[in-house]
Order: C-alpha cells, then structure tokens, then sequence
C-alpha cells in the first residue's frame, strides 16, 4: 500500500491512493477524525460481507466510534468503543460472531491498535442488546470465516 499526500492551500492536503485520491481539509475533518472513520469503515465492511458470505443480509448498520485519547502530546488512543447496530435473520450468537471476526481477525486497522488501545464493543442486534461493554482481551485473532473481497483487504 502506497499513499501520497500533497499540500494544496492553507491547511488542504490531497491524498492519492494507488486507487483514487480525496482531500483533507483541516481542521474541517482532522487526520484523527479520518483515522477514526478509517477503522469504524473497515469494521462496517466486514459487517456486510461475513454474513453475506453465510447468505445473510445485514440492513440497517450503524456503528458509533468513541475515543478516549491523552490529555497531552502524543495525543494516542487510550480507549475506544465501538457500537454495533444492525438487523438480520440470523441468531443473536451468529451475529456476535460476525463482529467478533471483524475485530479479531478481519480489520486491519483496528488490529493496527490493538496492544496499545483498550477496545471494548457493544452491539444491538435487530433492536436487543446483546453486549454491552465487552472487552476485547486476547491479543491474537480468533475467528476466521474466509477471504473477504471488500474495501479493506486482509
């Protein structure tokens, strides 16, 4: 993987891809925010694509990031949280498992920070609570449903 990034004006930086290209417009959107939105992104592709793999549809998914970073420089992760929401017509278990795959074996970027970022997870599947808070404690991945051909290859 490959990005370039280039001063445009004031504080606009272009970012280029080996694919497609956007802009940064600070401190419109930070680098912080984008990174934030990069891992919640990653995490929500592999929410679509594990259960469709399994011949399920997810619908509806939101998935809320919080973080809590150092008060002082460098401005690290200390935790994050992340929030689950979405409907299926699979059993609460099998959805569990769904993201537990994306945060364990799948997403790259929030396996970027694991070790270094408390991460816990909550997630409501088709309107109940089915975690609430839990902790991601082991540091290796655990659950694997196969290749996945999304945005965020493995």
């Amino acid at each position: 993987m490959k990005v370039r990034v280039t001063h445009q004006e004031g504080m606009k930086f272009e970012a280029k891809t080996e694919k497609s290209s956007f802009i940064i417009d600070c401190p419109t959107i930070s680098p912080i925010e984008y990174f934030l939105s990069g891992i919640i992104s990653c995490s929500a592709t592999d929410i679509i694509l594990v259960p469709k793999n399994q011949g399920y549809e997810v619908t509806e998914l939101s998935i809320e990031g919080e973080v809590v970073r150092n008060e002082e420089m460098p401005k690290k992760f200390n935790s994050l949280h992340l929030d689950y929401r979405f409907n299926s017509g699979a059993e609460d278990d099998l959805a569990a498992r769904w993201v537990m795959a994306s945060i364990e074996t799948y997403c790259s970027t929030i396996n970027t920070i694991r070790g270094v970022t408390k991460i816990t997870y909550s997630i409501t599947h088709n309107g109940k609570k089915i975690r609430d808070k839990a902790e991601i404690i082991s540091g290796e991945a655990a659950t694997d449903f196969g290749a996945l051909e999304g945005c965020c290859p493995s």
